[in-house]
C-alpha cells in the first residue's frame, strides 16, 4: 500500500499539471501527431478535456503543453482508473514527466475513490510497459499483467494482442 501524500514532484523548471480545458484538446492531438503514438481524432482529445478532465491531466511549460495522460473512470469499476493515453512531448523525455503525470492523476480529488489504475499495452511497447512497473515499484504496491484483448478481435493484421496492468491497490491515507 502506498501513501500518495509523500509523493515527490520531480525537479521540471517551469512544468506546471492541471486539469486540462478543452482549448488543449488540439494541441495533445498536436503532440500525439508529431509522435509514434496511436493518433486518435481531434474529437477524442476535446471530448476527454470536456467530460473526463477530473481523471486528465496536463503538463505545461511556460504555457506550451508538453505531456498529458487522459484517463477514464470505467462504469462497472469505480475503484478502478483507466489510463486510455500519455503523450510526452520529445522536449521532455527522460526527466520522469510520464510517471509523474500518472502520479498526479491517482492523487487528484477526480480518483479520491480509486484503490488501482489500469491500462492496456502491447507487448512491443516496451517503453510502457516500463513505466507501468516502474509506477508500481515507486509507489510500493503491485502492478500485475493480466491477459485482455488477443490480436484476432481486432480488423486487420496489423494490431498486436493488448494486456491489462493493474497497479494497485493504493492506501490513500489523507
Amino acid at each position: 500500500m502506498i501513501q500518495l501524500t509523500k509523493i515527490v514532484k520531480p525537479s521540471i523548471p517551469n512544468v506546471t499539471f492541471e486539469k486540462p480545458s478543452v482549448e488543449d484538446g488540439a494541441a495533445m492531438w498536436e503532440l500525439v501527431n508529431n509522435s509514434t503514438l496511436d493518433l486518435n481524432s481531434s474529437y477524442k482529445y476535446i471530448m476527454f478535456c470536456e467530460f473526463f478532465a477530473e481523471t486528465c491531466v496536463v503538463a505545461k511549460e511556460n504555457d506550451k503543453l508538453v505531456g498529458f495522460v487522459t484517463a477514464f473512470i470505467p462504469p462497472t469499476k469505480p475503484d478502478v482508473v483507466f489510463v486510455w493515453q500519455i503523450g510526452v512531448d520529445a522536449s521532455q523525455r527522460g526527466k520522469g514527466l510520464a510517471s509523474y503525470l500518472l502520479q498526479e492523476l491517482i492523487a487528484r480529488e477526480g480518483c479520491l475513490n480509486i484503490n488501482y489504475l489500469e491500462a492496456t499495452v502491447t507487448p512491443s511497447n516496451q517503453a510502457s510497459q516500463s513505466l507501468f512497473r516502474r509506477l508500481g515499484r515507486d509507489l510500493n504496491t503491485n502492478c500485475e499483467v493480466l491477459e485482455c484483448f488477443s490480436e484476432d478481435l481486432f480488423p486487420g493484421d496489423d494490431h498486436e494482442e493488448e494486456h491489462t496492468f493493474r497497479i494497485g491497490p493504493f492506501n490513500k491515507d489523507k
